[in-house]
């Protein structure tokens, strides 16, 4: 999981990634330049955008909008940075939804996020595990109904990766097969 952070190329942006990063989310960091910012969110699929309204207001307004609308993105929570007073009124009514933070704020925010996403991975993970136990007691159930006696221990699971293996075996080659000389019609000569 990651978060986007938008932000044009400037001195102050190294510092800011850092803070943030401390929260203990992934930063992924490019300039909210078209398409390169929307090809990366596609691929990255972040839980959270930031967009840093320092440098080109206008530009990094355009940037959030077309996010808070993009299908791809839509999901993702939007928070916006060092939003200008003068259009503070004028964001607030095109991106009702997203959030005005400090960048103090944004990284309790992430951190909080992380936490949650960590709790999450783990009831999935045990989730997962419980399922995984109760198949295994299934399974030998039913062999015990089936064979009437004593159940049969279940063979190994085979990991994901050894099976392509086995599958990517080829046959031994064959041998080719010698044809005999045929005899000839011919008597032998006698000496």
């Amino acid at each position: 999981m990651s978060v986007l952070y938008l932000h044009y190329n400037a001195a102050e942006r190294g510092g800011r990634v850092q803070r943030l990063a401390r929260s203990g989310a992934h930063i992924v960091v490019t300039e909210p330049r078209w398409p390169e910012f929307f090809e990366l969110a596609k691929k990255e699929k972040p839980y959270a955008i930031a967009v840093d309204f320092s440098y080109a207001p206008s530009h990094a307004l355009e940037t959030a909008d077309y996010l808070a609308k993009a299908r791809e993105t839509r999901e993702a929570s939007l928070f916006l940075l060092h939003v200008p007073d003068e259009r503070l009124e004028f964001v607030k009514k095109r991106l009702p939804h997203a959030m005005r933070v400090t960048e103090e704020e944004l990284a309790e925010v992430l951190e909080e996020k992380e936490k949650e996403a960590q709790a999450r991975a783990l009831e999935k993970k045990e989730a997962a595990a419980l399922a995984r136990k109760n198949a295994r007691a299934k399974k030998a159930a039913a062999q015990l109904a089936a064979g009437g006696g004593k159940a049969k221990p279940a063979a190994p699971a085979r990991s994901k990766k050894a099976a392509p293996k086995a599958a990517a075996k080829k046959p031994a080659a064959r041998k080719p097969v010698r044809k005999k000389a045929k005899k000839s019609a011919r008597p032998a000569k006698k000496k």
